[in-house]
This record gives C-alpha cells, sequence and structure tokens, in this order.
C-alpha cells in the first residue's frame, strides 16, 4: 500500500502471501500473482531487493553483538576463575608466619 499498490492486496492475500514469502518473489512470481506492469513488478522488485539489504545488515549487526556478548561471558568466565584459583591467605597462616618468629 505504501508503494500505491493497493490493487494487488487482494490476490496477494488470497494466495497467503506474507512478508517471508513476499521476500521469495521474482518477477514470473510477481507476474503470476497479477501483477502484470513492468513498472510495478519493478518497484516491487527494488523493494525487495532493498528490504533483503536492510535484513542481511540486521543479521550481521545481531551476530557482531553475540559474539561481543560472548566475547565478554569468556573474559568475565576468565576472571572467575583466575580469582578461583588465586590462593588466599588465612588467617591461620597469618599466626603461622608469626610464630615462626
Amino acid at each position: 500500500m505504501s508503494l500505491n499498490l493497493e490493487q494487488y492486496v487482494a490476490e496477494f492475500s488470497a494466495q497467503n502471501i506474507n512478508g517471508e514469502h513476499l521476500l521469495q518473489l521474482d518477477g514470473s512470481k510477481l507476474k503470476a500473482l497479477g501483477v502484470t506492469s513492468s513498472q510495478d513488478r519493478a518497484l516491487v522488485k527494488k523493494k525487495l531487493k532493498e528490504m533483503k539489504v536492510s535484513l542481511e545488515k540486521a543479521r550481521k549487526a545481531q551476530e557482531k553483538m553475540e559474539k561481543q556478548r560472548e566475547k565478554l561471558r569468556k573474559k568475565e568466565q576468565e576472571q572467575l576463575q583466575r580469582k578461583s584459583k588465586k590462593p588466599e591467605k588465612t588467617s591461620s597462616d597469618a599466626t603461622e608466619g608469626t610464630n615462626e618468629q
């Protein structure tokens, strides 16, 4: 509708074309859905291409964020492991040191 192609809404709805299906459409499939105007098909294909590019960018950004989170989790885990491995001086250790003097 934002592309002023309302005349195709009924056929797309009747064929259960949702967002996922829409991204899979090419020129011949659009023609089969009743998009007979080559200008309309070109417009739809152009917008679909823009959407795919946008989705790919969003997917890559999401992957980057997940990698950063995983890296941060690993770093925090390593710090916790180092802290747990450090021997802590107990009060008995301190007393033994004074007894030796």
